[in-house]
């Protein structure tokens, strides 16, 4: 299995292998290149740390105004690069800078005016992105300090700062790190990517104004080009439904856990095996009604910021959370929504929670 504390990226490794056995030269390149580059990646667990670069905000003082900086690695994989835009400079004409600028500024305001959070660290940390990542870089990861984002081969994948939700993902690994740290692998590890994919969908759904019945619950469905037969990465209300394609084979994901898939690939399948949690978030969300961020976004929330949350959590443990959450914040209703929630998904809540 590969080390917990490889780097949290977007792009799965047995995507990136579909494309090395399967793709043209040129996809296999681009593919091998991004895969190798990833496997050399490590950060350190906790608290995310400022980059050090001269241009680069400090935190901010003041409550509730975020601070971005972006930058173009010009298409090297030095960071962060050269400073193209920072906060409240105007649009620079770059679609890619100007995407990663304002997905910034949506995923910071959705964290402040939805759950009160003050950037990632909660405590004003400067959002700092780097584009251009890269010659055809085709994933986007938070490092412990920025988010970097690749422009893709444009046969697959488009460029990264297309998919907001991609971006809300990837910064929410850091929100995890500061409140939990969840360890990258087996249970825990999916804990990890599904909680970025719930915030993440939750940033382009609130950007929407999309209710839990009229949001499409998918990740990443700007990311790939019209060449793939897929409507995105994952789909939370259905996994396993997102993409059946050639080249990038069928979407893995299980949505229950008698199909819980166990592999040392993969870091134990985090990317697999997150779609039963994600699942079980869509069927809460959906049985609440309204907008996800008003009960069962918060619900997540809280049980995410709950010190007693074990850094090995399984899906078990964390489901008690929830439960015991819904309850204090809301009702007992919606304990029931969300007990019901996890059941569907065959969690057994009467296990030992560890």
């Amino acid at each position: 299995m590969t080390d917990s504390l490889a780097l949290r990226s977007f792009i799965p490794p047995y995507i990136l292998n579909r494309i090395v056995a399967h793709g043209s030269e040129h996809q296999r390149d681009s593919a091998m290149s991004t895969l190798t580059h990833v496997r050399t990646l490590r950060h350190q667990p906790g608290a995310p740390s400022r980059p050090p670069a001269a241009a680069i905000l400090l935190q901010n003082e003041k409550p509730g105004t975020v601070q971005r900086s972006i930058y173009d690695a010009l298409g090297k994989m030095l960071l962060p690069g050269m400073p193209v835009r920072l906060e409240g400079q105007p649009a620079s004409g770059d679609p890619a800078v100007d995407e990663a600028y304002d997905a910034l500024g949506a995923s910071y305001d959705f964290f402040w005016k939805v759950l009160g959070r003050d950037s990632i660290d909660n405590k004003g940390f400067a959002l700092v992105g780097s584009v251009h990542y890269g010659q055809h870089y085709e994933n986007a990861f938070w490092n412990g300090s920025q988010m970097v984002f690749g422009d893709g081969d444009g046969e697959i994948f488009e460029r990264f700062t297309r998919s907001l939700d991609v971006v809300g993902h990837e910064l929410t690994h850091g929100v995890i790190e500061s409140e939990a740290g969840l360890v990258y692998a087996d249970q825990s590890g999916a804990l990890n990517e599904s909680l970025s994919d719930v915030f993440g969908v939750m940033i382009k759904q609130h950007v929407l104004g999309h209710t839990a019945d009229e949001a499409d619950w998918l990740i990443g469905a700007d990311l790939l080009t019209p060449r793939i037969k897929g409507i995105g990465l994952r789909s939370m209300a259905h996994p396993g439904t997102a993409y059946d394609d050639p080249l990038l084979g069928k979407d893995p994901q299980p949505d229950h856990m008698s199909k819980f898939v166990i592999t040392q690939e993969d870091n134990g399948g985090v990317h697999i095996n997150s779609g039963i949690p994600n699942r079980a978030f869509y069927l809460v969300a959906k049985a609440l009604g309204g907008f996800a961020w008003e009960k069962a976004g918060r619900i997540w929330y809280d049980a995410l910021c709950d010190q007693r949350l074990n850094r090995e959590a399984s899906f078990i443990a964390f489901a008690h959370l929830t439960i015991e959450h819904a309850g204090q914040r809301f009702s007992a209703h919606e304990a029931s929504a969300v007990r019901k929630g996890w059941a569907d998904v065959g969690v057994n809540l009467t296990g030992e929670a560890t």
